[in-house]
């Protein structure tokens, strides 16, 4: 393999982060980890992001924790997604945090969820639980725009959810609604409560929740762009 040095500054062009991206296909998080000197956790499950610090150090993203795109200065966001031995998804991905209040006048247009769905960088990762972290490698990336059906899928479901939350019925809302976004509570522990309206317009507090991308959406997006058997 070459020798591989992780990005000091973020990359200047799309071409020159996708072949950054390309350069880390193969590789195992562990020996990515060793060469930037990041300790691999024992499983994710405390770690959920350790992936995700992982190879932004090797890429050059920006964002860190900021609301913006990882790589903000060209429009792309960062989605690592783990995957079987077949090449499909084996978890949701989540894509931002939901606006549970002042959503009076948002449209799809301008709404988070688009934001960070315009331009993304998938790297698929190896996620069967079988696989020690370490050892779990790294997958051919791919850069990705919604095309016109999913922009509508994603935009349908978006408004659809984004309707309950301003009537009230975020308390109802399971992760069953949406055909390829879902809305799921995020929160380290069930006592992070934040601010949200409740059927009659009165302030209520609620878990937080997150927008998320079902199975079935990048399933499809995968198998599409590589060209996957079996779906």
């Amino acid at each position: 393999m070459l020798a591989l040095s992780p990005f000091a500054s973020p990359p200047e062009s799309e071409a020159q982060l996708l072949a950054q991206a390309q350069r880390l296909a193969g590789y195992s998080l562990g020996e990515l980890a060793a060469l930037v000197g990041l300790p691999v956790p024992r499983d994710l499950k405390r770690d959920k992001g350790w992936i995700g610090v992982l190879l932004e150090l090797w890429l050059g993203a920006s964002a860190g924790s900021k609301p913006e795109q990882d790589f903000a200065t060209l429009g792309v966001e960062l989605k690592t997604i783990p995957v079987d031995n077949q090449g499909r998804p084996l978890e949701t991905t989540f894509v931002c945090v939901a606006p549970l209040t002042g959503n009076s006048g948002v449209v799809w247009e301008t709404s988070h969820v688009r934001y960070k769905l315009k331009r993304v960088l998938w790297i698929p990762i190896e996620g069967s639980r079988g696989i020690p972290v370490a050892d779990r490698r790294v997958g051919s990336p791919l850069l990705w725009s919604p095309n016109e059906e999913e922009e509508q899928q994603l935009r349908q479901d978006w408004e659809e959810l984004m309707d309950l939350i301003v009537l009230g019925q975020v308390t109802r809302i399971t992760a069953r609604h949406g055909e390829v976004l879902q809305l799921r509570p995020k929160a380290a522990n069930s006592k992070a409560l934040t601010e949200a309206i409740g059927e009659h317009g009165e302030p209520i507090l609620t878990l937080p929740r997150g927008f998320y991308l079902k199975k079935n959406f990048t399933s499809a997006l995968l198998a599409r762009h590589f060209l996957l058997s079996g779906y």
